[in-house]
């Protein structure tokens, strides 16, 4: 039995919800071959239609930003005894996307995925901060544009 990879979740999970991208206002999910394309190269299996999926990442999304009103979302998810450890076997694309989440959740990392707060950015992000303080995505890109804007405010007469 192999250990479970931590990292292979947030990256999964971070690839999925920046499947919609603000900035370049596309969406991996308003193509079916661009999402079984998008599927295939990060091993997700089952992938179905982008609308089996669509629900769950912007719930996820919304649950990332810390929304009040996030929808209840229903995903069918086995669990399976492998090797005599009990273990999540989703079966669809969406089960994976649950199942990293809840695995992620259950490790005390949920609290560290982030979305940018930079109007035009909204990317998806994990915190590895020792203290879970980052704010932006980037600090060289979104940080520093919105540093520089709040001192325009201030500097204006």
């Amino acid at each position: 039995m192999t250990a479970w990879n931590t990292d292979h979740d947030v990256d999964l999970l971070l690839a999925f919800l920046n499947t919609r991208d603000e900035e370049k206002h596309t969406d991996v999910l308003d193509d079916v071959d661009e999402w079984r394309l998008w599927a295939r190269s990060n091993d997700v299996s089952a992938p179905g239609e982008p609308s089996d999926v669509r629900q769950l990442r912007d719930a996820l999304r919304e649950a990332v930003a810390g929304r009040e009103h996030v929808p209840d979302i229903a995903v069918d998810l086995r669990t399976e005894l492998r090797g005599g450890i009990p273990v999540l076997a989703p079966t669809t694309a969406a089960g994976t996307f649950l199942a990293a989440a809840l695995r992620l959740a259950i490790a005390g990392d949920w609290d560290r995925f982030k979305i940018c707060p930079a109007h035009n950015c909204q990317w998806a992000f994990y915190d590895r901060s020792r203290n879970r303080s980052r704010s932006w995505c980037s600090m060289r890109v979104c940080g520093n544009r919105e540093k520089a804007r709040a001192f325009r405010e201030r500097a204006r007469p």
